[in-house]
């Protein structure tokens, strides 16, 4: 079994266009800072994990995160569309993450990529009703396509779809992102 690349999803922390939600709480500068952390913990634990990795970037930034992270690390463009399209175009196998989940961590990136040896999709549910990863063996295009993105419904209806065609996910532990005020209370250390 080839070993799936890790996709981290990620944006350039410019106060105003990251967290929106979590404005209110701790202003854009305040927002931006906090995703600045997160990106870092994410970007260090796929290093820590040993698996192949890269940042996919929005709007034609990758100098941007090669100045922030170093020329080592692999930057991609994710190119244009609703993000059920970029995801849909990395290549398996693959494990897609986020850049907002402070409980990643180096076995939970193992483990995900461990489960791909005997089943075809992973996914790393998230409490608010989506997913933080999902991996996959093989193109699972009609998992990306009109989901209605940043709902509760992301989760259902990717299990949903999954059963349809008899898939048979892996299931990782639920794990919280940081998108309000009150998510980040519980996690202090990213303020």
């Amino acid at each position: 079994m080839v070993s799936p690349k890790l996709s981290i999803f990620a944006r350039l922390p410019v106060p105003g266009q990251v967290k929106t939600r979590l404005v209110p709480a701790v202003g854009e500068e305040g927002a931006a800072r906090i995703y600045a952390r997160l990106l870092a913990h994410t970007v260090e634990v796929a290093k820590e994990s040993g698996l192949d990795f890269e940042l996919r970037v929005t709007g034609g930034e990758v100098e941007a995160f090669h100045s922030l992270f170093g020329s080592n690390v692999a930057v991609v463009d994710q190119g244009g569309g609703d993000l059920g399209a970029k995801m849909a175009r990395v290549e398996a196998p693959a494990l897609l993450i986020g850049s907002d989940c402070p409980g990643i961590s180096v076995p939970l990136l193992q483990a995900a990529a461990g489960a791909l040896d005997d089943r075809r999709v992973v996914l790393g549910p998230a409490n608010d009703g989506g997913y933080y990863l999902i991996g996959f063996t093989e193109p699972v295009p009609f998992l990306f396509e009109d989901m209605e993105w940043s709902t509760p419904k992301v989760l259902p209806e990717t299990l949903t779809r999954l059963a349809a065609r008899g898939y048979g996910p892996a299931i990782l532990p639920e794990l919280a992102d940081i998108d309000t005020g009150e998510d980040l209370a519980a996690w202090p250390e990213f303020e």
